[in-house]
């Protein structure tokens, strides 16, 4: 059984790889290009997916517009509004299903979630997961100001699950904001830091953002919750 009462998860790189959201993103992008740019969808993607594996992030379509001389002031924001409203083709990590099958069993399972709100509500969608949800936050349904580090979300997931936040663990990957909201309110944190996961490389700014426990493989995880 496991040790806690509710377990809480983040969505991005924790229930599926982020970068799958991104190529599906541009895949969406590369097709919008091919009727309305001229751009071939295959070279198209193959480009924004060059850039990506560059490192490229933040402005990767005003950097393939300009390679082929187009008006990034005029088209970035079509693109963006392309990507965001896209209807995203993911699969999750594939333990995860397995995981939450076990563990709804044993406790109540949560989401809290970052991200633009209808954009999260289709990643989450895609997934097929929320059978095994009883609580899904998304903190932008309050705006920006809510979005983590806030305790905001922390708080409405606990009270939806009515159980005190001792009683819960929040599970996540980016040490920058995931882990401070959740650690004040007195929720226990567990990061998985997997290989090649967009934030694996960051470090906790301060002592208060670090998790309480740094885990690196789906068999840690697992071993962790139900033990």
């Amino acid at each position: 059984m496991s040790r806690w009462h509710a377990i809480i998860f983040d969505l991005d790189d924790t229930l599926y790889p982020e970068q799958a959201y991104v190529l599906s993103g541009f895949r969406a992008v590369a097709q919008w290009a091919a009727v309305h740019l001229d751009i071939p969808a295959v070279q198209g993607y193959a480009e924004l997916h060059q850039l990506f594996q560059q490192g490229v992030r933040g402005d990767t379509f005003n950097r393939w517009l300009h390679l082929h001389s187009l008006d990034a002031d005029a088209l970035v924001p079509q693109l963006v509004q392309v990507y965001r409203e896209h209807t995203p083709l993911l699969e999750p990590f594939p333990e995860i299903p397995a995981l939450l099958d076990r563990l709804c069993n044993t406790c109540r399972l949560g989401l809290v979630s970052d991200g633009y709100l209808a954009v999260q509500q289709r990643k989450f969608a895609a997934l097929g997961l929320g059978h095994a949800f009883q609580a899904v936050v998304f903190s932008d349904q309050w705006g920006r100001q809510a979005w983590k580090p806030s305790v905001q979300p922390f708080q409405a997931v606990v009270q939806q699950l009515r159980i005190a936040p001792d009683q819960a663990v929040y599970i996540a990957d980016n040490p920058t904001k995931d882990f401070l909201g959740a650690r004040q309110i007195g929720m226990a944190t567990i990061r998985v830091q997997r290989v090649g996961g967009e934030y694996a490389h960051l470090v906790p700014p301060t002592p208060a953002h670090a998790p309480d426990i740094t885990l690196t493989t789906p068999d840690e995880l697992a071993t962790v919750l139900v033990t």
